[in-house]
């Protein structure tokens, strides 16, 4: 994993807030109006936001936006989007962002390298991913002495791909053999040309796969095989510096949470748009029920024991990692008080 000190160099690289990527345009009326329609006016709070990767784990934070949730809160949210939880997390350390989402294993190597960061909330705490096979592939068994591929190691393709495999009684290490490829396309490629067997994979992507043959063998989220896989992370003086914002955010989170289920056919406008699909693009029906009824928490609690999975492999070749001591580096008290004040109900 990259020090402390490239993180801040890979963002003043980048300039510093990995300006060239932003969030897609605002929001349509027909999706925000009615929610920001009813909203009590508050003095508006500017802050900067990230997400850094486009998967559905990024969906509250697209919902809050374009539902017009944050602005309904008093937030004027800067959303950008930052290629990566490195280069997020790089951005976050350099006062680019304020607010990031990213894995709880970004979070624990900034912590090990010296940054003071603090989780305050956890979006998926189980692993979004089904565990995707090649068609001759029958059983969980049928992978021993296969090649699975991941993306990086000590990435959250190869945290969960080491989980589900210990999961189902093989030894990622020895019953098989896992292929780092740098990105989910080249994993995706890999898949098609078979030279890896199977790969996690999550929602709408597992539609194109589908399409081709390949089944899932390990649902990973519906085994609640648990995880940091995107909290909500900030430098730890923003919760004294900016500490209603930070509020205000974390209730639009549950908020939107809670909006999602009552407004499918909107959330997946929403997700489509993040993904720049087509109109007529597979998977995003399933995808929002996936991530809105399984993967998603509805209080996303950032509960220290999230991060094990994370730590100990991490922990496993970097003992500052090892000996961090999670509670010191989450705050659940804003989804407490999300909680206390009803707002999932809202």
């Amino acid at each position: 994993m990259r020090s402390l000190g490239s993180f801040i160099a890979l963002a003043l690289v980048l300039g510093v807030a990995c300006g060239g990527a932003t969030a897609p345009t605002s929001p349509s009326p027909s999706v925000g109006a009615s929610t920001a329609a009813s909203a009590t006016p508050v003095a508006p709070i500017a802050v900067k936001v990230a997400y850094t990767n486009l998967t559905g784990d990024s969906l509250p934070v697209w919902t809050a936006m374009d539902a017009g949730i944050f602005a309904k809160n008093g937030l004027t949210v800067d959303l950008q989007s930052i290629n990566g939880g490195a280069q997020g997390m790089a951005a976050l350390l350099s006062s680019g962002v304020e607010i990031v989402g990213v894995g709880g294993a970004e979070a624990l190597s900034a912590t090990a390298s010296g940054g003071k960061v603090t989780a305050t909330a956890v979006l998926t705490p189980v692993f979004p991913y089904f565990l995707m096979a090649a068609p001759e592939i029958k059983t969980v068994q049928d992978l021993k002495g296969k090649k699975i591929g991941i993306s990086n190691p000590g990435g959250s393709s190869d945290i969960a791909t080491r989980k589900a495999l210990k999961a189902i009684g093989l030894d990622p290490d020895k019953d098989v053999t896992l292929i780092a490829l740098s990105s989910h396309a080249q994993r995706t490629a890999a898949l098609f040309a078979g030279s890896i067997q199977a790969a996690v994979d999550d929602p709408p992507n597992t539609a194109e796969l589908i399409d081709k043959g390949f089944h899932s063998v390990y649902d990973l989220a519906g085994q609640k095989l648990a995880t940091a896989q995107t909290a909500i992370v900030v430098q730890s003086a923003f919760l004294t510096s900016k500490k209603e914002a930070m509020q205000r955010f974390i209730d639009s989170i549950v908020e939107a949470n809670a909006w999602m289920k009552k407004n499918k056919a909107q959330t997946v406008t929403i997700m489509k748009k993040y993904f720049n699909a087509a109109a007529g693009a597979k998977g995003y029906e399933e995808a929002v029920d996936f991530y809105a009824g399984e993967a998603l928490a509805a209080l996303p609690y950032p509960k220290p024991e999230l991060f094990a999975a994370a730590q100990e492999t991490l922990g496993a070749t970097n003992a500052a990692v090892k000996s961090i001591d999670v509670k010191t580096m989450v705050d659940e008290s804003f989804v407490k008080s999300a909680a206390d004040r009803g707002v999932d109900k809202r």
